[in-house]
């Protein structure tokens, strides 16, 4: 089924169609109008056109900031589940030996 996910964003419908690998394309918007209404409480009493790219901008790059802290942190489990998978190969061997 060719889903298509709305978005509203500043009082505008944008449609599109999320990429088959998205499980769950809704709770993706979901996310991101959270960051958009965080972003956008910081100009809550300036009303322009403008802070319409400054809010999408700024939801952005708190979205890549996060999505990278979690890249790393990711990273970091692949370390450690990498040693210690590595750690229990090498006891097996003794064991077998």
């Amino acid at each position: 089924m060719d889903e298509i996910v709305v978005i509203d964003l500043f009082g505008e419908e944008f449609r599109f169609k999320p990429d088959k690998q998205v499980e769950n394309p809704e709770q993706v918007v979901q996310y991101l109008k959270k960051y958009i209404k965080e972003a956008e409480e910081l100009f809550q009493n300036k009303p322009s056109s403008k802070n319409k790219i400054v809010i999408l901008l700024l939801a952005a790059i708190n979205l890549s900031k996060d999505f990278y802290e979690l890249k790393v942190q990711l990273s970091g489990l692949e370390k450690e589940i990498e040693n210690r998978v590595s750690s229990l190969i090498e006891k097996i061997d003794r064991e077998i030996e």
